[in-house]
């Protein structure tokens, strides 16, 4: 089985993650997980499915040859976003224009194909390097990254390098934003909308705390700066309140994205921030709940790295604005990067693909970085 072959079996496999609008029923990671197990069981790995969720497991494929050597790992993640709106068979896997067609085919079973031929056209040496190239890959990420997070609980202290799998034109992604997700509620009092004098309209209470923070922390946000990243942003995603125009409504609430630099990580994160803003404006509003995924930042000098870009010259160290497992990995003490073959601009697309060319490509680009541990 070549690359292509192998990446098209993947796609035709559903892993669609289960959350947020799947638009179909074909969802979980166990078939993906299941297909891959003996796939790798029979190239030398010793492979494990850790079970996150029901039916959404992990999957653990360790390096044949010695396990006192320090350990480093290819990690893409099973999961792929939904497929409601896409203008093509989402699990075709089919061939045209050059380019290999379907959900995932960028993000991510793309890298995780290249991922996987690199370490089958090495797995005569895996045994002999002086460090195990494990391949790992994560349920969740495409949510809230569940599987990563429940990997560095269980099996932080083994490893001492990841690369997660995602879309970089083979670049090296070794800083990112954060994403705080936070949730905010205003609290009012009904009436009936022809008394509204009667009433606290939450919403328009909302709204106005709302405008402030646009305006105001938005300004506060631009301080906390990094050279590559850029500054911090926020984004007011969604907002909800009220039953019916006759009734004056006594509940509203709203999500805020923030995207967060490590200087404001440092600072206390987006959580703390908006908290302390809320109280010293006197707004009417409340947190009622958040979820915070860190940013990432990898020193451009780490040894893996340095023997990444040695071993491909087509490749440099770039920051991205968006998230991966690859900074719950380095949150967790497993310092990370993101990269594989294929372009984020392709990733969720209504028309998945990835160029055959750039596929093979990454094949050539895991193959040599394995051929350098030597």
């Amino acid at each position: 089985m070549n690359v292509v072959e192998l990446l098209q079996q993947l796609i035709k496999i559903p892993s669609v993650n289960p959350d947020d609008a799947p638009g179909t029923d074909k969802t979980h990671e166990q078939d993906i997980a299941d297909w891959l197990k003996p796939l790798l069981e029979g190239h030398g790995f010793k492979v494990t499915l850790e079970e996150v969720l029901p039916g959404r497991p992990n999957l653990i494929a360790r390096s044949p040859g010695p396990t006192s050597r320090k350990r480093i790992m290819l990690a893409p993640h099973l999961d792929t976003v939904g497929v409601g709106g896409m203008t093509i068979d989402p699990f075709c896997g089919d061939i045209k224009d050059g380019k290999i067609w379907g959900r995932g085919a960028s993000d991510t079973k793309g890298p995780m194909a290249a991922m996987i031929m690199g370490l089958v056209e090495n797995k005569e040496i895996l045994a002999e390097l002086p460090v195990a190239v494990d391949f790992v890959a994560f349920m969740g990420e495409e949510s809230v990254q569940q599987g990563s997070k429940h990997f560095t609980q269980h099996h932080a202290d083994e490893y001492e390098f990841a690369i997660a799998g995602e879309p970089t034109l083979l670049n090296l992604v070794h800083v990112t934003k954060g994403a705080t997700w936070i949730t905010v509620e205003a609290h009012g009092k009904a009436a009936h909308s022809s008394q509204p004098q009667l009433g606290e309209n939450a919403i328009m209470i909302l709204a106005r705390s709302l405008d402030m923070i646009n305006r105001k922390l938005s300004n506060r946000l631009a301080t906390y700066t990094h050279p590559i990243l850029g500054h911090s942003t926020l984004n007011i995603g969604t907002i909800a309140g009220g039953s019916r125009p006759n009734i004056v409504p006594d509940y509203a609430c709203a999500q805020i994205d923030f995207r967060t630099t490590p200087s404001l990580q440092e600072a206390g994160g987006a959580v703390e921030l908006l908290e302390d803003f809320i109280s010293e404006m006197k707004l009417p509003i409340k947190i009622k709940s958040a979820h915070e995924n860190p940013p990432m930042e990898t020193p451009s000098d780490n040894e893996y790295i340095a023997k990444i870009l040695a071993s491909s010259p087509i490749s440099k160290t770039v920051g991205a604005p968006w998230f991966s497992d690859a900074a719950h990995l380095t949150s967790g003490g497993i310092p990370s990067i993101c990269s594989g073959p294929g372009s984020i601009d392709q990733a969720h697309t209504k028309d998945e693909w990835i160029k055959i060319s750039d596929l093979e490509s990454g094949v050539t680009f895991f193959s040599n970085f394995i051929r350098s541990l030597r």
